[in-house]
């Protein structure tokens, strides 16, 4: 069994340059997922200069990591959505949703992308009383704009009181998709990777991002790096939460033509991938990242889970951060001046991430879109319980990552040593060999955690990772751990 993603070893990914001068552009694009991709592609025939830059290996963040449904049978997002706003809002995302699929499909078609793109249906379904009552308001809101149909059942056995199916949806492979639009753009656009953009300042009519190797002076700047990197001026972490989910692989002989999502607390996420084996993939283990789980134990859960219930013959593992929102719908739009950002995708990042691209490409070249002002990031948001919950949640996490330190499911190859005042964490690799980093995420000062499945320092307030020798993997970090060395 590997520890990674099904996609990210799916394809022989292509290698990007790394920034090492200054240079200028109308549009810089932070991010290399499906988000940066997808806007980069709507922009490609304009007149304007393009850049896209990722801090790491292009496709290697949220979006390899996803389990690749293009559908608007969101769990009960719909239902949600509608008991926030109203039935209008909650049709509005719905019709986004379509719009979405519909843009997927045809960047696909129309480019012969060979991504595995799959017509398959769609099913919400529930093994409780009251997800049935959940199932039912979803078809409610549903019925007269989609070809859905209340069922009993599952085309698998598994236990199941109510579902509801639809037929006009797709899963596909996310990393293929994105390494096909990168082919298709990459005469018209620059792109870069291991190019970490460290903070972003305004002079004059330019937004300076300051990088290691150099800087890159933009009329405009996208933040599609699933988590925004900066405090002010939106105040991110105040408004979100992040949730975990673990994900597993089994390869199978025969695949059926369907993916499924339940309704319930324990979230159970089913889909099958058709390449040359065959393979039913289960997301479950959901929780909010200030848990601070075992991520080996909640990994065995999600195995057991796979074996138990669909298939034994687990050949991938992994896990996934999801950024949720209080409202249940992204934020997508311009925040500040000349910056904008799309992200709080609250799982759906397939569907959203490339409606993201539409919206922000039409923003850009000052076009009107349907969906802008239902995303917009300054919307006001209702939920406002929501959002004080995320607060404590993530007050809590703090206060909890300063008091245990050292988790219960340490290993004698962990240490957490306090020296003059400053905390640091040492892994001891299979050599005996230490790797000592500083313990405190430079984002926000939360202690981290170590993540044995991935072999990383973790931060379990907001989702930096980094790696044993304290070099930033994902953000919203943009600086390393690492103990300078000294003559």
């Amino acid at each position: 069994m590997k520890d990674k993603s099904i996609w990210s070893d799916s394809v022989t990914k292509n290698k990007y340059r790394t920034l090492k001068e200054n240079i200028s552009c109308d549009v810089l694009i932070i991010g290399g997922g499906i988000t940066g991709f997808s806007t980069a592609y709507f922009l490609q025939n304009t007149d304007k200069k393009i850049v896209l830059v990722d801090g790491y290996k292009i496709c290697h963040g949220t979006t390899a990591k996803s389990t690749g449904k293009l559908t608007y049978l969101q769990e009960d997002l719909l239902e949600k959505i509608k008991n926030i706003y109203d039935e209008d809002t909650s049709l509005k995302y719905l019709s986004s949703q379509k719009e979405a699929i519909r843009l997927a499909k045809k960047i696909i078609l129309e480019n012969d992308l060979k991504c595995n793109l799959e017509s398959v249906n769609s099913y919400i379904f529930t093994d409780s009383i009251s997800g049935k009552k959940k199932i039912k308001n979803t078809y409610q809101i549903i019925k007269d704009n989609s070809n859905a149909k209340l069922k009993d059942s599952l085309p698998i056995k598994i236990s199941c009181k109510k579902s509801l199916e639809t037929n006009d949806t797709f899963v596909f492979n996310p990393v293929k998709f994105v390494y096909g639009i990168a082919d298709v753009i990459k005469d018209r656009i620059e792109i870069y990777e291991n190019t970490r953009v460290m903070n972003i300042e305004k002079k004059g009519d330019y937004l300076i991002a300051h990088t290691k190797n150099g800087n890159i002076s933009a009329k405009k700047i996208v933040l599609a790096c699933h988590y925004p990197f900066f405090l002010i001026p939106y105040f991110f972490p105040f408004k979100t939460s992040i949730e975990k989910s673990f994900l597993v692989a089994s390869e199978i002989k025969q695949a059926k033509d369907f993916s499924a999502i339940n309704v319930d607390k324990d979230v159970l996420s089913i889909r099958y991938y058709k390449d040359k084996k065959k393979y039913i993939i289960l997301a479950s283990e959901s929780a909010s990242l200030v848990n601070n789980v075992n991520d080996l134990q909640k990994r065995d859960e999600a195995i057991w889970k796979m074996r138990s219930k669909l298939s034994p013959d687990i050949k991938y593992a992994w896990s996934n951060h999801d950024i949720m929102t209080s409202d249940h719908m992204p934020f997508v739009g311009k925040i500040k001046d000349n910056l904008f950002m799309a992200t709080g995708y609250n799982t759906w990042g397939m569907t959203n991430g490339i409606l993201a691209g539409k919206i922000i490409s039409d923003l850009l070249l000052e076009r009107d879109n349907p969906y802008a002002k239902l995303f917009d990031p300054l919307r006001n948001e209702k939920n406002v319980p929501k959002i004080i919950g995320f607060n404590l949640e993530n007050g809590y996490s703090f206060i909890d990552t300063k008091i245990n330190r050292k988790r219960n499911f340490y290993r004698d190859d962990v240490k957490i040593v306090k020296e003059d005042g400053i905390y640091y964490g040492i892994y001891i690799d299979e050599n005996k060999k230490e790797h000592k980093v500083f313990n405190k995420c430079p984002h926000m000062k939360c202690s981290l955690s170590f993540n044995y499945q991935t072999k990383t320092w973790d931060c379990p307030c907001h989702g930096s990772s980094f790696d044993i020798d304290g070099n930033v993997i994902f953000g919203p970090s943009t600086h390393d751990i690492k103990i300078k060395k000294t003559n």
